[in-house]
């Protein structure tokens, strides 16, 4: 899914309350139960939590590994792809999970992002052809105590004058005809996907 239709399925650029909306039923969200509790106007702070069920659950009792994960994915990016604006390309590159403690309960993330992190940003592209700033997040329970924390690296570069989205293509190729008449069919048309490919470090 290229990067344009998910804004457009977030919300786009419209209001921090459509952007919540549109969050909290997309259907991986919707299905672990994770809900966005509040979106700053300006982008740079989200609320984020997620209420442990019998159908989120492991086989343990407690959260999921892979949903405390989630609750973390693609916010740091929304939030710097926002406040940077259209002349910048930004990308989720990399994340890593460490975990502190079993989730039980009602679980929390909060994200935060500051003017001094987004002029950083602005200055290393002023001599670097990209730059890959790191962000961390903790996921706590009730108590405030720490259950895991998630660092994000993202990909940040200026778009060039005139870029075109970098796309890549799969082409899917159809199943062998048979000729009625025992003649070599013609060869069929391949069919292709193309969707938009992450710029090489």
């Amino acid at each position: 899914m290229s990067r344009s239709v998910l804004l457009k399925l977030l919300g786009g650029s419209k209001t921090s309350h459509a952007l919540r909306r549109w969050i909290n039923f997309w259907p991986p969200f919707l299905g672990a139960g994770i809900r966005v509790k509040h979106i700053a106007p300006d982008m740079k702070a989200i609320d984020v939590e997620m209420k442990l069920r019998w159908w989120n659950a492991n086989y343990v009792g407690t959260h999921f590994g892979g949903s405390l994960f989630a609750m973390t994915d693609a916010f740091y990016m929304l939030m710097v792809m926002a406040n940077l604006g259209r002349d910048y390309i930004v990308w989720d590159k990399a994340a890593s999970i460490r975990y502190r403690k079993p989730g039980k309960g009602t679980v929390r993330a909060e994200f935060r992002l500051t003017d001094a992190q987004l002029d950083d940003i602005r200055d290393k592209l002023k001599t670097l052809p990209r730059y890959e700033p790191t962000f961390q997040v903790d996921v706590k329970d009730e108590s405030g105590e720490v259950v895991s924390i998630i660092e994000k690296l993202l990909h940040v570069r200026l778009k060039q004058p005139n870029e075109q989205p970098r796309r890549w293509t799969i082409c899917h190729a159809p199943p062998n005809i048979r000729a009625k008449n025992g003649r070599a069919p013609r060869p069929p048309r391949s069919r292709c996907q193309s969707e938009p490919a992450l710029a090489p470090s």
